[in-house]
């Protein structure tokens, strides 16, 4: 379904929730008139406030639209997707963080004129006949099939990608400017179990520490396919994506960087093992941006790297693939 509407693109950042009970029953909420497609069913979750831990948000959201306290369990998938809102004016690409959770406490409840009015525990196969938005189709594993055209239904569908930059600075109501970012980086690694880093440009924050390849995505793109596509652009390799190892989140309230002025700095990084399979010596084709050079590191080098002299990201990143 598309729309011939004149939209301004957006970005932003969301999470949710995927809660199963013992008889394979999920938590989904359904969208109220007050939201852009109402009738339809979601998972508990929403946007992302600037700032904060996509951990925070999904805990905080599913309380609000359900009345239950969860426990993060997991990650589950990290999904991106393009939705055009013609009531307001607005193409919209959500980079959509999906946890696995359990309930801690509390009772479920319903709402008044919010976004969300209702909440039902679904058997997962009844939740196969629902209008779905796609983003909960795919994280329940139903988008497949004769559902397909239903589920798509259930989004406005824009007919061009709008020209968007991967982030959009934008003053702040204490006068800062702020900006928020959703960004794919590479535990990448050879046969010879070797690790690729890179290094971050002089101007840049950061500046000369160890970083991962990788970046922000583009309007419109999947975290996975802008990972394979930065990588190659930054260290020409490459690469065959492997496993879906967490997300950072990271905030600068006063980060500098190439702009020249103080910005109140958010970003929100997923981060995957991607094996290369045929390595080179690493090639820089993207001039003039953020990454000034990149090398292959054996185990040992890697492992002997204080905290000080990489990213915040890449720190995480190494723990959680169990390197350094």
């Amino acid at each position: 379904m598309t729309t011939d509407v004149a939209l301004e693109p957006l970005r932003r950042i969301a999470a949710y929730a995927v809660i199963v009970d013992e008889q394979d029953q999920v938590l989904l909420v359904r969208n109220s008139p007050h939201s852009g497609t109402p009738g339809v069913w979601s998972l508990p979750g929403g946007a992302v406030d600037h700032g904060e831990h996509p951990n925070d948000t999904t805990v905080r959201e599913t309380a609000a639209e359900t009345g239950l306290s969860i426990t993060i369990t997991g990650l589950l998938d990290v999904l991106s997707d393009l939705r055009s809102m013609p009531h307001r004016r607005v193409t919209i690409h959500t980079d959509r963080l999906i946890y696995t959770a359990t309930i801690r406490g509390g009772a479920l409840r319903e709402r008044a004129g919010q976004p969300t009015d209702l909440v039902r525990w679904v058997p997962r196969q009844a939740a196969a006949e629902l209008l779905l938005r796609p983003f909960t189709a795919t994280a329940l594993g139903l988008g497949t099939g004769h559902r397909v055209e239903r589920i798509l239904s259930a989004d406005l569908l824009p007919d061009e990608v709008p020209e968007f930059p991967s982030f959009h600075i934008m003053e702040g109501p204490d006068g800062l400017h702020r900006a928020q970012r959703f960004a794919a980086y590479a535990v990448a690694t050879d046969i010879d179990n070797r690790v690729l880093l890179t290094r971050v440009s002089p101007g840049y924050p950061g500046e000369g520490r160890w970083h991962l390849p990788g970046g922000g995505t583009d309007f419109g793109e999947q975290p996975s396919t802008a990972l394979i596509r930065e990588l190659l652009e930054e260290t020409g390799q490459a690469g065959r994506l492997g496993k879906l190892l967490g997300v950072a989140s990271h905030r600068d309230p006063a980060s500098l960087g190439p702009e020249g002025y103080p910005i109140d700095w958010h970003g929100v990084r997923a981060f995957y093992r991607v094996m290369v399979d045929a390595a080179t010596t690493p090639l820089v084709h993207d001039k003039g941006g953020s990454t000034s050079g990149a090398s292959w590191l054996d185990r040992a080098e890697v492992e002997a790297l204080a905290d000080h002299e990489m990213t915040e990201v890449t720190a995480e990143a190494l723990r959680a693939a169990a390197i350094g």
